[in-house]
């Protein structure tokens, strides 16, 4: 880790850099790929699964038999793993379904606003270096909620044609029904575009590589919307003097262990803290299987050590981390500073791999800064909200000449005589 003390705001800009992925050498490698299956769909699905999955697929659907077989030989202590999360995140979540308010803002004039599911949803799971069985929970949990009436899951197979056991197990614990063995871009592109076998939805959600991410963004000008854009994992650690070191390091090594383009920030008070942390680091380390990947992401983090912990707070909100961890002895004032943060974790116990699980929120967050405009997915992201309005007699009377008089001033006569009509209508009947 790169190490700054007590740094001029004049440095703040690069200390908030992070990674720079030069994607323009993706982009024509992921449009030819989303080109091909909108042409050929699920013909080019299945080639590129045996390109790039190394999987011969016959069906591309998962079948009920396989389904079941993943439930009999999932570990049971991971599925009351899975069931605990699951419910965990269904409380947490079915607690954001808003209620219908109706408000008369004038005289005869009433409004309120409707919750609406989004009808269709895509959900990608990664199942790569990692299979993110946790994500099935973060996505379709919200999304049955929300009331989505077709839930659509695509996930890589593995190199025998299989979907590994535990995300079927979380789709099942869940009750989503269709799931796809389709990785990568040309699973974005079947469920931007719709094939033979996977239906076209409306909204893509889900983490992935940079080539996922791209394919998303690419769809996501034409076709489908997608949750936010996405990249790397990351998270910043506030400590101060009396912060655990043991607790803090193992936090960091949490999202370092990711991928190699991840990024971890430390922010500390105390300089001690920050050497006794790179210390633990090092201990830590030798125990991890994923040791290289998490090295080679140390690479690009950084600690930085600042004067007291408001210094501390702005930093963390001009770095607007996914994940925030704040663990000092003033964790609750702080927290009140919080402007820029995915997920925000407060104390020694709250560690982020909680919220990664079973603590109820969600995971499904903001990376790259873009936690400064974006939140994390939510019942919201599932919804469209709908507004209504009905105006009586007295409604007419209220409003009318107001609407008149700001259509004709922006010289929309139809729109002005849209209301007049109605004025007049009800003026003859006096």
């Amino acid at each position: 880790m790169k190490v700054y003390k007590n740094p001029d705001r004049s440095e703040w800009a690069d200390i908030c850099l992070r990674p720079h992925l030069d994607v323009s050498s993706l982009n024509s490698a992921v449009s030819g790929i989303l080109d091909d299956v909108r042409l050929r769909g699920d013909e080019a699905v299945k080639e590129y699964e045996a390109k790039f999955d190394h999987a011969v697929l016959g069906e591309l659907m998962v079948s009920e038999e396989e389904k079941a077989e993943a439930m009999a030989v999932i570990d049971r202590e991971l599925l009351d793993a899975i069931r605990l999360a699951h419910d965990n995140i269904h409380k947490f979540h079915k607690a954001q379904l808003m209620s219908v308010c109706k408000v008369e803002t004038a005289p005869g004039v009433v409004c309120w606003q409707k919750q609406l599911p989004i009808e269709r949803v895509g959900l990608y799971i990664p199942g790569g270096t990692a299979p993110l069985f946790s994500t099935v929970l973060m996505l379709a949990t919200p999304a049955k909620i929300a009331g989505c009436s077709e839930i659509v899951l695509c996930t890589p197979p593995m190199a025998d044609g299989k979907v590994n056991p535990a995300i079927l197990a979380a789709a099942n614990v869940v009750g989503v029904d269709k799931v796809f063995k389709i990785g990568g871009v040309q699973a974005i592109g079947a469920m931007a575009y719709g094939t033979q076998s996977v239906p076209k939805v409306y909204k893509i959600f889900g983490p992935g590589n940079q080539y996922v991410m791209a394919a998303k963004q690419h769809v996501s000008l034409h076709e489908v919307a997608i949750d936010m854009p996405a990249g790397p994992s990351e998270v910043c650690v506030i400590a101060d003097a009396e912060s655990n070191a043991e607790f803090v390091a193992a936090d960091l090594l949490s999202q370092a262990e990711h991928g190699i383009d991840s990024q971890v920030l430390l922010i500390s008070t105390s300089e001690d803290m920050i050497d006794s942390v790179q210390q633990q680091i090092e201990l830590q380390l030798a125990k991890l299987p994923r040791r290289e990947i998490a090295m080679k992401t140390l690479e690009n983090s950084k600690a930085v050590l600042v004067s007291d912990t408001d210094e501390a707070i702005e930093l963390s909100n001009a770095y607007a981390p996914e994940h925030l961890i704040i663990a000092t002895a003033d964790y609750e004032r702080l927290a009140e500073k919080v402007v820029n943060a995915g997920s925000v974790f407060l104390g020694d116990y709250a560690c982020e791999s909680a919220g990664d699980y079973a603590s109820g929120t969600n995971h499904t967050l903001p990376t790259h800064g873009y936690a400064t405009a974006y939140n994390g997915v939510n019942i919201d992201s599932f919804m469209r909200k709908v507004t209504f309005q009905h105006l009586s007699a007295e409604g007419i009377r209220s409003i009318g000449r107001a609407v008149e008089v700001m259509a004709a001033a922006e010289h929309l006569d139809a729109h002005r005589n849209a209301m007049s009509v109605r004025m007049a209508k009800l003026n003859s009947t006096h």
